[in-house]
Order: C-alpha cells, then sequence, then structure tokens
C-alpha cells in the first residue's frame, strides 16, 4: 500500500524511529539546562528512574517525521534524500529549543554547537555535489546570524537592555548555515510575524507577566518551513500585509 507514493512500510518505521528519538529529546530538555553531562551510565539510569515521559513532545517528534516523509518522499537515490535526512536530524533538537527556551529563556549553546557541527557536514556532502549549494549556505549562516546581531545590538542600545538573546543570534547562525538564504529568510519574516500574533493575543488576555523568549517563534517558522511549500507561505504573508488586496 502506497500514500503519496511512498510505501506505508516507510510511515511505520520512521514513526517508530521518530517515538525512539522522541524519548530521548524528552530525557535531554531534563538535562541540558542543567549544564551536566547528558550521556553517562549515570544519566541513564536517573532516566529510567526519574524522569517522566513528555507525551507532547513524543507525539509531536512522531507526527513530525511521518508529515516529512509524507512531503519530501523516499528517493531511490540517497543524494536526493538530504533534504529529508536533514530535517529528520534537526527535528528533535529544534523541539529541546523550544521546550528549553519557553521553560528556562535560554537556548544551551551546546544545542548550537551540535547544530552547527551538522551544518558543517552537510555543507560539506552539498558542496561536493553542488559548490553554489554550498555558498548559498555560507550566506544564509552570514545572513541569518548578522540580521539577528544587529538586531540585538540596536535594540540593546535603543532600550538599554537586551531586546534579543545571544542564543537566539547562535541559533539563527546555524540555522541559516542549514537552510540556506532564500529558507532563513522566510524565517527570519516569519518568526516575527508569528510573535507579534501570538504576543498581542497574549497581551490581550494578560497573560504577560515578563520577557517572552524568542525561540519558539524561530523553531515554530522553522517547521513552517520544512512542512509547508514557500511559494505558500510566501502568498500567505503577501495577502496579510498587503490586507489581501494582491
Amino acid at each position: 500500500m502506497y500514500i503519496n507514493d511512498t510505501h506505508i512500510l516507510y510511515y511505520t518505521i520512521f514513526g517508530v524511529i521518530g517515538f525512539v528519538v522522541g524519548i530521548l529529546t524528552n530525557w535531554l530538555n531534563t538535562k541540558l539546562p542543567e549544564y551536566k553531562k547528558t550521556l553517562s551510565k549515570e544519566r541513564y539510569n536517573q532516566l529510567k528512574d526519574n524522569v517522566k515521559p513528555n507525551y507532547l513532545i513524543i507525539l509531536c517528534n512522531v507526527l513530525i517525521y511521518i508529515a516529512l516523509v509524507y512531503i519530501l518522499g523516499i528517493k531511490k537515490d540517497i543524494l536526493e534524500n538530504i533534504t529529508l535526512l536533514k530535517y529528520l536530524i534537526i527535528t528533535p533538537f529544534l523541539l529541546s529549543i523550544f521546550k528549553i527556551d519557553y521553560n528556562y529563556k535560554i537556548i544551551p549553546n551546546r544545542i548550537n554547537l551540535v547544530l552547527f557541527e551538522i551544518g558543517l557536514v552537510f555543507l560539506f556532502v552539498q558542496g561536493i555535489i553542488n559548490i553554489n549549494i554550498a555558498i548559498n549556505m555560507i550566506l544564509g549562516m552570514l545572513i541569518g546570524a548578522g540580521a539577528f546581531m544587529l538586531i540585538t545590538i540596536i535594540g540593546g542600545l535603543a532600550t538599554k537592555k537586551d531586546s534579543m538573546g545571544w542564543g537566539d543570534v547562535k541559533l539563527m547562525g546555524v540555522l541559516g548555515l542549514l537552510l540556506g538564504v532564500t529558507n532563513i529568510t522566510i524565517v527570519m519574516v516569519l518568526s516575527f510575524f508569528i510573535g507579534a500574533i501570538i504576543s498581542i493575543v497574549l497581551l490581550i488576555f494578560k497573560k504577560v507577566k515578563e520577557y517572552i523568549p524568542f525561540g519558539p517563534f524561530i523553531v515554530l517558522a522553522c517547521f513552517s518551513i520544512m512542512l509547508i511549500p514557500n511559494n505558500v507561505i510566501m502568498n500567505m504573508l503577501v495577502k496579510i500585509l498587503t490586507l489581501g488586496r494582491q
């Protein structure tokens, strides 16, 4: 049986993988904010004894894995599956960033560093295939980090306090490396748009009591470009910004 030209067995396999990765992600979410070792016998025993499963994180990981397989499909040529592989790898890290930044208002340097290392691997592999792709990835890193660094510096000078965390700057840099110029530009615009909508809703219902972390908005924007075609997102943004006049 095939769904969108992909055998149902692949959905089952990646659903199971997503479940296992989701459990590991849930465990890491409890350890990374403590800046302690995450991979050790001691931590493994704590996982078995103390860490309760966060079923929402696990479910999200499973559903995103299945959705990525449905949208991108499984190609016969291994190199044609690079984008799918990249998205599958970064998904649990993005979920961790969402959860940790939302709860603790920090984005652990270890996550950004691992994502950067992953980006370098894909930069090397895709650069061998097409040097233009490698250039695009490097420019994406510079644009992502540069734009948010500029916002952070200007905002800090204007308000005399941090308008954007440096963890967000690092995150945008590594995501730019992973996603390229076009995608990171859309992520920037979409993250501010999502952040504005959610902040307005929270203000209306008087749920805002302190600083709202920006990391979750970046993560939501990333998942949007991973799961929704760019032209659909761009058309939606244009219609909203022009009040549907185009």
